[in-house]
């Protein structure tokens, strides 16, 4: 989650006296209210567990935490076309965090964007995504973040541009864009399928970065149908278009691979989305993780933003292609093959590999410049990585060697341009 709101809930006992008197056969009415409270606090220790777990399936932490620091203390830096958002403190810290929050306060900052004093939230919280879970769900994590210590930590405020700043606009926004509402099963659909979805729309938020948006935040594109990530220089993929990254075609077993551990037969994750599965989705119970390959897979399949276009093979594209192949066989074909099948469980294959082919090649870009690094998982603690060649490579050969990847092996894609590597150095984060 990106924007603070939590309570505090208080699960103490005040002390249990105890009298020493006779011993005494209690009647059956008698015992109830200690049976009562071993229950209750077994229940409260149950529904914080539970709020542990969505926690991290919905990646607070990931958005909750500045760099080195403390968990949940906020500090971290959300650069969107309107400005620059510091997460917030969502400890218990009464001053500094959320800890005079209460229940109805932080389920109303998820299902319809507003905070403790009633201010609507900016959406750079994707709460028109958790507005989608349940007030089960809304309270155990609640319950959760307010049993962990207060952490005393005043972050500096939102550098939010001009007139964006103007928070009555946020009614407009509100009034246009949002509709508040939980999920709602599909009835047509088996319970498998709708915890899937469930997960996916709401507390995975999955739609936040796989779509395109206008300078507003608003969604441009198809649900789910791959955008520019705001503020960084990485694109998401479409996740319902075979060119890109759908796995409609994939056997659920190697979807569930993926999102638990970053890495199966036909893709590895590397950047934002390695953490992602880092931090969040190796998490995810066997249930929960299928669940969710079962939604993807059923999304209906829809057409690219854009295709490209692949060069046709003239001299001089032949002669590009012949040097970048020279320079893939100095610092590639080590690891990649010189057929570019890459080393299953290692290296990936580029052969076949829709994450080079795509019609934008950013990703592609970005992971020879500053490295590709699977994600570190209880599975796979030390993964094997690609050293970056921002300092190795200039423009113009990175892009002779991306040319060459993106058309070979049976690949076909558009060439690219030193200008198209110079962007994506320039905008590096």
């Amino acid at each position: 989650m990106r924007y603070g709101f939590v309570t505090i809930l208080i699960a103490g006992f005040t002390g249990l006296s105890i009298l020493l008197t006779p011993p005494v056969t209690l009647s059956p009415a008698a015992e109830k209210p200690e049976v009562a409270e071993i229950r209750d606090t077994a229940e409260i220790e149950a529904q914080r567990a539970r709020g542990a777990y969505l926690a991290r399936i919905g990646n607070c932490l990931g958005c909750h935490t500045a760099y080195s620091g403390l968990p949940y203390a906020g500090g971290h830096l959300l650069d969107t076309s309107i400005g620059i958002f510091i997460t917030p403190n969502i400890t218990s810290d009464k001053e500094t965090g959320i800890g005079l929050w209460s229940e109805e306060d932080f389920w109303r900052a998820l299902h319809s964007g507003r905070g403790r004093d009633g201010n609507l939230l900016y959406p750079a919280f994707p709460y028109s995504e958790y507005t989608r879970v349940s007030r089960e769900d809304s309270d155990a994590i609640f319950a959760y973040l307010q049993s962990l210590p207060p952490v005393r930590q005043r972050n500096a405020p939102n550098r939010i541009n001009f007139p964006f700043n103007w928070r009555p606009l946020l009614q407009v926004w509100q009034l246009i864009y949002f509709s508040p509402g939980i999920y709602l099963p599909d009835t047509l659909q088996d319970d498998e399928w709708n915890r899937g979805a469930y997960l996916v729309q709401g507390l995975g938020h999955c739609n936040a970065c796989h779509t395109r948006r206008n300078l507003l935040g608003i969604s441009k594109g198809d649900i789910l149908g791959g955008g520019q990530l705001m503020g960084s220089n990485w694109y998401a993929p479409s996740l319902t278009s075979l060119q890109e990254a759908s796995t409609a075609d994939w056997p659920i077993e190697d979807i569930t691979r993926l999102l638990k551990t970053g890495s199966a037969s036909r893709a590895v994750t590397t950047g934002p989305m390695a953490n992602v599965v880092s931090q969040s989705l190796q998490f995810l119970t066997e249930d929960d993780a299928r669940a969710v390959a079962k939604y993807l897979k059923s999304l209906p399949e829809t057409e690219p933003r854009s295709r490209g276009i692949a060069p046709p093979l003239t001299e001089e594209v032949d002669k590009q292609l012949k040097k970048g192949g020279q320079i893939y066989e100095t610092y590639c074909q080590d690891c990649h093959g010189n057929l570019g099948e890459g080393a299953l469980g290692s290296y990936p294959a580029l052969a076949g590999n829709r994450g080079v082919t795509m019609a934008s090649p950013t990703n592609a870009i970005r992971s020879v410049l500053n490295g590709g690094y699977a994600p570190v998982t209880e599975v796979q603690q030390r993964p094997y990585g690609m050293p970056p060649f921002a300092q190795v490579l200039p423009d113009k050969e990175i892009a002779l060697v991306l040319s060459y990847i993106r058309n070979s092996w049976g690949n076909r894609g558009s060439l690219v341009t030193p200008e198209q590597v110079d962007r994506s150095r320039k905008g590096a984060q």
